[in-house]
C-alpha cells in the first residue's frame, strides 16, 4: 500500500470574484457582504432575585433563594398584604407572621384563599432586597400580565 498525501482543502478568506481574485467585493458592485450580528439585550440592572415554585400543602413556596436573598432568618417577623391579586411581604418587627423554624416563608391559609392558591399551584417569586420586599404573583395574575404580550407576540390570536 503506498501513503499518499492529501493536499488540504483551504477555503478563501474573502469570496471569490467573478474574476476568480479576492479582494473582498462581491461580483462587480464593490459591496463587501457581512454576517448578521445578533442583537446584545442591554445589560440587568436590576436586584431583583427571582424564583419559581410550587405551593404545598402547608402553603410554604418551595424556594429558598427568595428568602436567603432578603436576610430573613428563622423568626423574622413578616407583614403580608394582598393588592391587586399579588402578595406583598415585608419583615415587619410588628408582622403577625413569621418565617418557620426551618427557614420556609408559609403562607397562611386566608392569605391562599383571597388569592385562589391551591396546593400544587406554582408562583413566581420577586425579591427585592433593596425594599425588603417579596412579591408573590399567583397563576391569576400571571395569566393577566402575560396575556398582552403573548396577544402582541402572537399578532393578536391566542387561540
Amino acid at each position: 500500500m503506498t501513503n499518499s498525501v492529501i493536499a488540504p482543502v483551504v477555503i478563501p478568506a474573502t469570496p471569490l470574484r467573478s474574476d476568480g481574485h479576492t479582494d473582498g467585493s462581491v461580483g462587480t458592485s464593490g459591496a463587501r457582504r457581512t454576517l448578521p450580528l445578533p442583537t446584545v439585550p442591554t445589560p440587568r440592572t436590576s436586584s431583583i432575585v427571582y424564583g419559581l415554585a410550587a405551593v404545598d400543602c402547608r402553603g410554604r413556596p418551595a424556594d429558598h433563594t427568595v428568602v436567603t436573598a432578603l436576610g430573613w432568618v428563622p423568626g423574622t417577623r413578616l407583614d403580608i398584604r394582598e393588592s391587586g391579586g399579588l402578595l406583598l411581604i415585608r419583615s415587619d418587627v410588628h408582622g403577625v407572621f413569621s418565617v418557620t423554624k426551618q427557614g420556609h416563608l408559609r403562607l397562611p391559609a386566608p392569605v391562599r384563599h383571597c388569592c385562589g392558591l391551591i396546593p400544587g399551584d406554582r408562583v413566581l417569586l420577586a425579591a427585592d432586597p433593596q425594599r425588603d420586599l417579596l412579591i408573590v404573583h399567583p397563576p391569576a395574575v400571571l395569566d393577566d400580565l402575560l396575556a398582552q404580550c403573548h396577544a402582541q407576540l402572537l399578532d393578536g390570536d391566542l387561540t
